[in-house]
């Protein structure tokens, strides 16, 4: 005996969305080596900016940081000379503008982040339009 079935037939539109790419491994990705979730998600400008941005920070970094020794020492050595206020001043200087590049660094690395994470999402997102030329559409507009 046969028992028909009313369900419905699969079809175009009943098909599951698969994403191509994983978020999470992203992020991972990037986490480990910043700018590889960005090569991952095929986004190749991306990394270089990232990578870019990295090496100015770290170069600056680098750069305040050797300044600010210089100073602290020069401070250290003539702690009880009549321009030991100037050196202290150009000693926090220094030390501000290391500790800034270090914060940038910091974004930077949790922008890497985010945007891997987010590019993954929108991998497979197309802005094309599902046209149909046997598809008639009506519309009208009414003007005041």
């Amino acid at each position: 005996m046969h028992i028909p079935s009313f369900a419905q037939q699969e079809s175009e539109r009943d098909t599951i969305f698969e994403m191509q790419k994983s978020p999470w491994g992203a992020v991972l990705r990037s986490a480990v080596i910043p700018g590889w979730g960005q090569i991952y998600n095929q986004s190749y400008l991306k990394a270089a900016v990232i990578w870019g941005a990295a090496a100015w920070f770290i170069y600056a970094w680098h750069f305040y940081n050797d300044d600010y020794q210089r100073y602290r020492d020069l401070y250290r050595q003539n702690m009880n000379a009549p321009n030991a206020d100037d050196y202290r001043d150009i000693r926090e200087f220094y030390r501000n503008e290391r500790d800034m590049f270090a914060i940038y660094l910091g974004l930077l690395y949790l922008l890497n982040l985010v945007d891997a994470y987010v590019d993954a999402h929108l991998f497979d997102f197309t802005v094309e339009e599902n046209f149909r030329p046997n598809e008639y559409r009506i519309g009208f507009k009414i003007n005041f």
